[in-house]
């Protein structure tokens, strides 16, 4: 059995606690839009937990690149973890935060073996409708032109943007609404056609067993039939050589094939 690198147990045991801290900066970056008459010490406290987050999470990084033998090669796999350890760093606006948090939980929720595809995409799908539709609220809400004031236009809103639909009927106005628009788009197409292919290897896979059941079935049909043919063989040589004893040949040898023809049958 191949021993687990000391990389491999790192992640294996923070996968969970790392999940709790998404949840947490999910909770964080949600309070200050939801409830925006919330007073300055709770829009505090709900900024510090999403640096304290990110900075886990650049943390968690940051000790997988100590423990990994290949450094460099690491830094080349998982160069965009090392963009979103830094982007927030350059310029440390919220949105940022969010994007690169994001980023770090859907790169390790990737690399973990027990989740699965499904539950990846519906997990992809839900963050980025809850997370799109508070951000693109965040920046539209106080614009003179927008018309995305509640959160139920801004889920609608994300909601016809992932699926490409569109409507018209809410609409960015400002830059970071419509960079916010592009990545929704974007994702939304990605996401769908990963969906797609889910569905599509599903049926071939189905196919393909059962194309593999009918010619295990075919093969031993006629693998039965060979068998008959040699039985009937053996019938018409045993007559021509022995014609005294037909009388029990024809009472034994014609029974066997015949129970081969009833199975074949």
């Amino acid at each position: 059995m191949k021993q687990q690198s000391a990389q491999d147990r790192w992640e294996q045991r923070t996968q969970r606690p790392l999940l709790g801290l998404a949840v947490a900066f999910a909770v964080a970056y949600a309070v200050p839009i939801v409830w925006p008459e919330a007073d300055r010490e709770v829009t505090s406290w709900c900024t510090r937990v999403e640096w304290a987050v990110w900075g886990l999470f650049a943390l968690d990084y940051l000790v997988r690149l100590v423990l990994t033998e290949r450094r460099g090669e690491f830094v080349r796999t998982h160069w965009l973890d090392l963009c979103a350890v830094l982007l927030p760093l350059i310029q440390p606006i919220r949105l940022l935060r969010l994007i690169s948090t994001l980023l770090l939980v859907g790169q390790r929720a990737r690399i973990a073996p027990q989740i699965r595809l499904t539950t990846y995409v519906v997990g992809a799908v839900v963050a980025l409708l809850m997370f799109g539709s508070l951000a693109v609220l965040s920046v539209e809400r106080e614009s003179p032109e927008g018309n995305i004031r509640t959160l139920g236009d801004a889920v609608w809103w994300s909601f016809t943007t992932m699926t490409t639909v569109g409507y018209g009927d809410h609409a960015p106005t400002t830059g970071l609404g419509r960079m916010i628009a592009v990545g929704l788009m974007l994702s939304g197409i990605a996401l769908l056609g990963v969906v797609t292919a889910n569905i599509a290897a599903w049926f071939i896979s189905r196919f393909e067993s059962d194309d593999v059941e009918e010619r295990r079935q075919t093969a031993a049909i006629e693998a039965l039939a060979e068998e008959v043919r040699a039985l009937r063989a053996q019938v018409a040589a045993l007559s021509e050589s022995a014609p005294a004893d037909s009388s029990s040949v024809s009472g034994r040898i014609p029974h066997q094939a015949a129970a081969a023809e009833e199975q074949l049958s």
